[in-house]
């Protein structure tokens, strides 16, 4: 089993870019799961979607407490059922340390990856932050307490602190380009694990 972590800020498009990879795997024959974080089917999930759409540090707080509940469940949901999967993709998983002050930001990864299981293909999808605002108004959702111009410039800003081991989606471009890039992040994990 092949385990994906799919991770970048608000609108960046990383569920865009997992349903690609899970697309490809699924066209080669393999059986995948893919978890989105926060999860609407879990309680945790629901509860940390539901505080990101409040303001305030009290706010930020609940959800990122619930949020790390809704990855330690699906963290489970892998070790119990990961047999039954040829392929496991986590669409968000560590890189939610780059919501915290840039003082912080550092140390709660090198916390999460010391402490939580490191995926064997980390994804990190980056976009230009006004693509990303862009894509946030056309979902015509209401905004999330970190979806600002100002905000998702500081969250690319931290991320880009923290991912020099993630390979990297550029997608500002088009969803073809976008395609093909994970046909190329595909093509090299099949080559790693020939060699």
């Amino acid at each position: 089993m092949t385990w994906y972590a799919v991770d970048g800020m608000d609108g960046s498009g990383k569920t865009t870019s997992s349903d690609f990879i899970h697309e490809q795997l699924e066209q080669e024959g393999r059986k995948v799961l893919e978890i989105t974080h926060p999860n609407q089917d879990t309680t945790f999930g629901r509860t940390a979607a539901r505080y990101l759409l409040k303001d305030g540090k009290g706010a930020v707080l609940i959800s990122t407490l619930f949020y790390i509940l809704d990855v330690l469940h699906s963290l489970r949901v892998k070790r119990k059922h990961g047999k039954e999967y040829d392929d496991i993709i986590f669409v968000r998983y560590s890189l939610a340390a780059a919501y915290m002050p840039e003082c912080l930001c550092k140390p709660i990864y090198k916390i999460i990856e010391f402490f939580l299981p490191i995926p064997d293909v980390k994804i990190y999808v980056d976009v230009e932050p006004k693509i990303a605002l862009q894509r946030i108004y056309e979902r015509g959702e209401e905004l999330e307490t970190f979806e600002t111009e100002e905000k998702l410039e500081k969250t690319r800003h931290r991320m880009h602190l923290i991912t020099e081991s993630w390979i990297t989606i550029n997608n500002s471009g088009t969803p073809e380009q976008t395609r093909e890039q994970t046909k190329r992040i595909l093509q090299y994990v099949r080559d790693e694990e020939d060699a």
